[in-house]
């Protein structure tokens, strides 16, 4: 048995400080944790006793810490709340905050002050703590201007982790910081959740959710609709190859902005990101020549809106390319995409588009105004018009696209275009089938005739529930071929709610009534004529009285204003075989 001795070559009292002093706590400088006491010296003192001795961690315990000024993490230091997962529970109404709470003061009204909280140096660390602002009230609108929660300019390898931000005009800002990490962040800033701007090298942001805790949120909420129309959640300017991922906002102006500052745009990889109820779920207004890579991408747009845009390149977009793979649209849309830009090139594969044209004015899944566009490999839902290519942009390249009952493209590109191996309808009109066909609204094939109408819905109004439905709008458009030449009779079945009996309902060619829809409720079967005619397709009005379904059948966030239901259009004409065509599905039937 050998026995050894160790021996410290620096003096006993030096190797005890030094250990000793490796952790901090904000409770040995002073500090309170009451909500009254004003414990901003206090967190100061321990984070510059930290700083002095070269780094190391300053524990903040569970409490409620008055901070009437604002903080600043030297070098090598990091704040530590008792969060290692971020606090996102919090709603305007319910429990008090719990955890590591710092109730922030300064700045109220000055959006160019000093930040609540600095990191002042390389490798300083905001960890575990919920930042709230005391002062916040959802009745004031705009909100109240504050200095960033935290921010971090001419630093390193700065870090927030596990965080979460209450109420705050804006919450992170980051200028001239590179290899930063942002990472577990929540919260619901009104007017920017995060700025990146200078950042030279690599920076990363994970699992952040832009949400409103802390807020009741409401579409129709002058605080909410303020956010949803002018706040931002994620915004990049000036960064190279920035790595996003497992983000998600709901409720901005813009979800992910990508904007250009005095130094630049961004170029990066953003996957797994969301944006529910967004104005512009993304906007570029600016990107760098290497692009802007997206995948596992889901736009959602505003709840009760009339113009969302999941993702619009604007015009002043300069040389760069937009690249979407695997993602996917869907809510109270507009336009899915709107490519304005003459420089820049956007391309989607394995995308999904669904919900669009929620006004049903006739708008495209995808509208390319200028540019160049791949369109490769998507699947395209219920809707009237897939995509419009404009006079003005340079190629197009429209590929392999599903759609249901066929893809449909406004091409006004020429050459400049070129479609092949989309899914085609299925309809092949043989002889005699343009003069006894029907066409069963709802039903899948039905939107190559029945444009500016809602989605599809079970006919429960009829008393045999059998069969789909649409219910129009205020006015929505039938486009029906037929012979040219030949007088038809058309045959609609319609469904007429309480809240739509007016005198004005009817079927229009023009401004001529081919049937008028009696001031009656409740399910029936229309007849009329219509004149020959040398085209060979006929395009029809249906107008009827707008009323809201909140206002007396059902409730709903999208606010459409719904017309009459009708479940199917049976054309007939002279010499018709006995045997009816379905126009949806191109086979005969009895």
């Amino acid at each position: 048995m050998h026995t050894y001795i160790i021996f410290c070559l620096v003096p006993l009292a030096l190797c005890v400080s030094h250990i000793a002093n490796a952790e901090w706590r904000v409770g040995d400088f002073g500090a309170k944790g009451d909500g009254k006491t004003d414990d901003t010296a206090a967190f100061q003192q321990a984070l510059d006793a930290a700083g002095a001795a070269g780094g190391g961690v300053v524990e903040a315990p569970a409490g409620t810490f008055r901070i009437n000024g604002t903080l600043s993490i030297p070098a090598g230091v990091t704040l530590q709340g008792t969060f290692r997962t971020p606090p996102n529970s919090h709603y305007g109404k319910g429990p008090e905050l719990v955890g590591t709470v710092l109730h922030a003061y300064a700045g109220r009204g000055a959006r160019e002050g000093a930040p609540f909280i600095r990191l002042a140096g390389s490798t300083a660390t905001l960890a575990g703590v919920t930042v709230a602002y005391p002062e916040w009230k959802q009745s004031d609108v705009p909100p109240i201007p504050y200095p960033p929660a935290v921010a971090g300019e001419h630093v390193e390898n700065v870090a927030v982790i596990d965080c979460c931000i209450i109420n705050a005009y804006e919450a992170l800002y980051f200028k001239n910081a590179a290899r930063m990490i942002i990472r577990n962040i929540f919260g619901y800033p009104s007017m920017r959740g995060l700025y990146i701007d200078a950042c030279y090298d690599i920076s990363r942001v994970e699992n952040c959710h832009f949400w409103p805790f802390g807020v009741m949120y409401k579409p129709d909420d002058p605080y909410c609709l303020w956010v949803n129309e002018n706040g931002v959640a994620f915004e990049f300017a000036r960064t190279d190859w920035q790595y996003v991922t497992h983000t998600f906002c709901f409720g901005y102006g813009a979800g992910y902005k990508f904007s250009k500052s005095e130094n630049g745009a961004c170029n990066g990889s953003f996957v797994g990101i969301g944006a529910d109820c967004c104005s512009r779920a993304v906007l570029v207004e600016d990107l760098q020549e290497w692009g802007l890579l997206i995948t596992n991408g889901e736009f959602v747009g505003r709840w009760g809106s009339k113009d969302s845009v999941c993702i619009e390149v604007a015009p002043e977009a300069g040389v760069g390319k937009v690249s979407l793979n695997n993602c996917a649209f869907w809510g109270p849309i507009d336009r899915c995409i709107w490519h304005r830009s003459p420089k820049t090139q956007f391309t989607a594969i394995g995308t999904n588009f669904c919900n669009w044209d929620i006004l049903l004015a006739g708008s495209p899944a995808v509208q390319l105004d200028a540019g160049k566009a791949i369109f490769q490999g998507n699947t395209f839902a219920d809707g009237d018009l897939h995509i419009e290519i404009g006079p003005d942009v340079a190629s197009a390249i429209i590929t392999g696209n599903q759609a249901a009952g066929g893809l449909v493209c406004d091409n006004r590109a020429g050459k400049r275009a070129q479609l092949a191996l989309n899914e085609e309808s299925p309809v092949t009109w043989p002889r005699g089938s343009l003069r006894h066909y029907a066409i069963r609204i709802g039903t899948e094939g039905d939107r190559r005739y029945a444009r500016e109408w809602y989605g599809p819905e079970k006919a429960g109004e009829w008393p045999d529930g059998a069969g789909t439905k649409r219910w129009s709008g205020v006015k929505s458009v039938l486009r029906l071929p037929v012979e040219p030449g030949r007088k038809y009779t058309i045959t609609l079945e319609v469904f007429v709610p309480p809240l739509a009996v007016a005198p004005e309902n009817g079927l229009y060619l023009g401004d001529t009534p081919i049937i008028r829809i009696p001031e009656e409720e409740g399910p029936m079967i229309l007849t009329g004529k219509l004149p020959a005619t040398e085209a060979d397709e006929v395009v029809l009005e249906l107008r009827a009285k707008g009323w809201r379904p909140k206002e007396g059948f059902e409730e709903t966030i999208y606010a459409r204003t719904l017309g009459v239901a009708v479940r199917s259009v049976t054309m007939k004409t002279k010499g018709a075989p006995k045997a009816v065509y379905d126009a949806n599905t191109g086979e005969w039937r009895d």
